[in-house]
């Protein structure tokens, strides 16, 4: 089998997440010690004891998801599953992050300390209540662009995430979201709802955090993956420090094409799939993009034990 390692990203998030991985295994407990160090703070103990609300504020959740599918990175490494053993790695938004840090292109502590900063800067991108997402179900992408385009009306409105062949992402301006909802019913969506997030990301109105990106990665040291990244902008594979930097920023306001990333990987001979961190909502992306791929995900100690036995 030609396997792939995804990584999750916003959303996935759930209170006790990883703490079964860092009882198990020293090597995942090091990993949420070393977040913790970083940040100068126990977000440990928000992610196995807090509240979900705060968990799910973009400033944590960014950096907490990723330290959970390192960690359980870290306890497959320990079972002698190595990154390596993939053909490629991609993570969806954040997860991009979490992707290049277990192909040792980042180190774990500049991560915790980029996605810190790329939380914030996203959550103050766009003052609270001027922009919303919306996720339109049973159309296609080149359908979903033709309802952004009737319903921007002037306003910021993109396709923002390519999730799979009947699930499409709108970002923008709240009015223009709420338009292309309806709009998108009158089309022929299954379904068209807004979605509970706390900014529009992946449009033109990230773009203050573009900046602030920009910044903290010219400080940066990237190296080259030990595992080309499928990179979400590209929907094919990097391997360049300074390309992998550029998209990193123009990931910020650009579309996440992950229908496309998979059947880039496919094609490529990719016929097994394991996502790294919490929940499962990638692999259930792909098995609707490309049914010959068998998936699964690593999320606790058991997990391990499954994959590593396999």
């Amino acid at each position: 089998m030609t396997r792939a390692f995804v990584f999750p990203g916003q959303g996935a998030q759930s209170i006790g997440m990883g703490r079964d991985l860092a009882d198990s295994f020293p090597a995942a407990r090091d990993v949420f010690d070393a977040v913790d160090e970083a940040l100068g703070e126990k977000l440990s103990a928000l992610i196995w004891e807090g509240e979900i609300e705060t968990l799910t504020l973009t400033a944590n959740a960014q950096p907490a998801l990723m330290a959970t599918s390192l960690a359980a990175m870290a306890a497959l490494a320990a079972e002698g599953v190595e990154v390596t053993s993939a053909a490629f790695v991609a993570g969806h938004s954040l997860g991009e992050y979490s992707a290049l840090c277990a192909a040792g292109a980042l180190s774990l502590e500049d991560t915790a300390r980029l996605l810190r900063i790329r939380g914030q800067a996203m959550q103050s991108a766009v003052p609270v209540g001027e922009g919303a997402m919306a996720a339109i179900l049973g159309l296609n992408f080149d359908q979903v662009q033709e309802v952004a385009a009737e319903a921007a009306q002037g306003d910021c409105l993109q396709a923002a995430n390519d999730n799979d062949p009947g699930q499409v992402v709108v970002s923008g301006a709240k009015a223009a979201v709420e338009r292309a909802v309806d709009v998108a019913k009158a089309k022929g969506a299954k379904r068209a709802l807004l979605l509970p997030v706390s900014a529009p990301f992946h449009c033109a109105l990230m773009e203050p955090a573009a900046k602030v990106m920009a910044d903290a990665l010219s400080d940066v040291q990237i190296s080259s993956p030990k595992v080309p990244l499928v990179a979400n902008v590209r929907a094919e594979a990097v391997t360049d420090p300074a390309e992998i930097r550029s998209l990193l920023l123009e990931q910020v306001t650009g579309s996440v094409r992950w229908r496309e990333s998979v059947s880039w990987m496919s094609s490529q001979g990719v016929d097994q799939i394991v996502e790294v961190g919490a929940g499962k909502a990638l692999i259930g992306m792909v098995r609707r993009i490309d049914r010959d791929i068998s998936t699964s995900a690593v999320n606790t100690a058991s997990d391990v034990a499954a994959l590593t036995s396999a």
